[in-house]
């Protein structure tokens, strides 16, 4: 994590799995990180509702800290 005055660490979170046939509330999840496609990757900052987020589809995520 990160200390006071700096700038939060950041992860890319990349969709390697289809969303399709997924529980409904795996689709809003995903929604919510602001995946869309397959190979789409998006960079949040990492905090502990995020976490949450990929803790529950990691499955169909690939996570890796980015620079």
């Amino acid at each position: 994590m990160t200390k006071k005055n700096q700038k939060p660490d950041q992860l890319a979170i990349t969709l390697i799995k289809s969303r399709s046939g997924r529980l409904p509330k795996h689709k809003a999840t995903l929604t919510g990180l602001g995946l869309r496609r397959v190979n789409q990757t998006v960079k949040l900052e990492d905090t502990a509702c995020v976490r949450g987020m990929i803790n529950q589809i990691s499955y169909l995520l690939k996570v890796e800290p980015c620079e």
